[in-house]
């Protein structure tokens, strides 16, 4: 494939709004895992919430918009001066030639939840509750384009937990068909009670903040994020951060197990080393999905084994940030980015005691050396994977 530049990026998560704070809890080692007071919610577990969310107000004439998921992609569109980004694109080559494609697995939800605990003696909704502007994974982009003022084509992709790492994929094919000259890709999930109550009835939730890869691992800690990058035809600079290799693969083995072998993630990280021109051992860091349940770990260490063998660094960013669901694949990359730009891998917070059946170095602290490419995954369920390479420009 032909490279794109991130000429522009940031990321609001439970460890940071913006890269500055983001950055540094990496480098500490921070997680931003608490005990669970979310709404109603009545779970012994940790989750990864983004403070201030319910504070942020949205422009004049947005407000058909208001809901948990759009405050929350408008305070991560507000650090960084990624929007002003954005208008100055916009403004350099029009703005209908800069597209969108975001991804989120629940989207605004917590809207209707919140809509049937309010509903009146007859069963119906209250009037109030527009489920078009909130809810609906499209409010999502719609909100998005008019708080950037952008008017190219517009996608949000839903595939559970690949689904932000896919919208690079989705921004990368329109570019190279001449569609579009530019893309805001990203992914935004705010909590919802779904999602916290559904997990823990597939007896997934971790009770204690998630250990990926840890020999004692128990399941996964849900969290929030959104994150947001510019893809652009690269200028040249040294030091950018380039997307060079995508890998898709949809392996459906099951509605919410991975494959034990993880076959599917092996076809995405080979589609993805091949898109990208590179050898296994060209990558640097894999930046691994590793939600913390025993099965997605495992099978995860079987596919990275297979596909890269014993030699490859790698850890999970999620016992910082928790899993953030459809977000996740965005963040992640976000998180890639700046191990390339400060030059470090960082560790696997929380994980204590790596499980001895891992084929392929785990990383529990943070290693300072300058990396070159580096590999991110985002696996979901129903076995939907993509496999994202970056590098730096020099």
């Amino acid at each position: 494939m032909t490279p794109l530049a991130l000429t522009h990026f940031t990321a609001t998560s439970c460890i940071g709004r913006g890269l500055t704070e983001t950055l540094h809890s990496l480098l500490v080692g921070r997680s931003g895992l608490t005990p669970c007071a979310f709404e109603t919610v009545r779970l012994e577990t940790h989750i990864g919430e983004v403070p201030g969310v319910d504070g942020v107000s949205l422009p004049p004439g947005l407000a058909r918009f208001d809901s948990r998921n759009n405050r929350l992609a408008l305070l991560g569109l507000s650090q960084d001066g990624f929007i002003e980004a954005v208008s100055a694109c916009a403004e350099r080559l029009g703005p209908r030639r800069v597209g969108l494609y975001l991804g989120t697995s629940t989207s605004g939800m917590l809207e209707t939840e919140i809509a049937y605990r309010r509903r009146d003696a007859t069963g119906a909704l209250p009037a109030r509750f527009d489920y078009a502007a909130t809810h609906n994974p499209y409010s999502l982009a719609t909100f998005t384009q008019r708080v950037l003022g952008i008017e190219g084509p517009s996608a949000v992709i839903c595939t559970a937990c690949s689904s932000s790492a896919k919208a690079f994929a989705s921004a990368r094919r329109m570019i190279e068909a001449g569609l579009i000259d530019a893309a805001v890709v990203g992914g935004v999930d705010s909590l919802c009670l779904t999602t916290l109550y559904g997990f823990h009835s597939l007896q997934l939730v971790s009770r204690n903040p998630c250990r990926p890869f840890d020999a004692a691992r128990d399941g996964i800690s849900i969290g929030e994020a959104a994150a947001f990058a510019l893809l652009e035809r690269p200028s040249g600079a040294p030091g950018t951060i380039l997307l060079t290799g995508i890998g898709e693969s949809s392996d459906a083995y099951h509605m919410s197990s991975p494959h034990p072998e993880g076959l599917g993630a092996q076809a995405a990280m080979r589609q993805a080393l091949g898109t990208a021109a590179l050898a296994p051992q060209d990558i640097d860091y894999v930046n691994l999905h590793g939600t913390g349940t025993p099965s997605n770990d495992s099978a995860e260490s079987r596919a990275v084994s297979a596909v890269f063998g014993p030699g490859i660094a790698g850890s999970s960013t999620k016992g910082a940030t928790g899993h953030t669901l459809g977000a996740a694949g965005a963040l992640e990359a976000v998180l890639c980015a700046l191990a390339l730009r400060h030059g470090f891998a960082p560790g696997g917070v929380n994980t204590t005691e790596t499980d001895p059946t891992v084929g392929f170095e785990y990383l529990r602290e943070n290693r300072r050396r300058p990396l070159a490419r580096v590999l991110s995954n985002s696996f979901g369920f129903g076995g939907s994977n993509c496999s994202l390479v970056l590098q730096r420009a020099d």
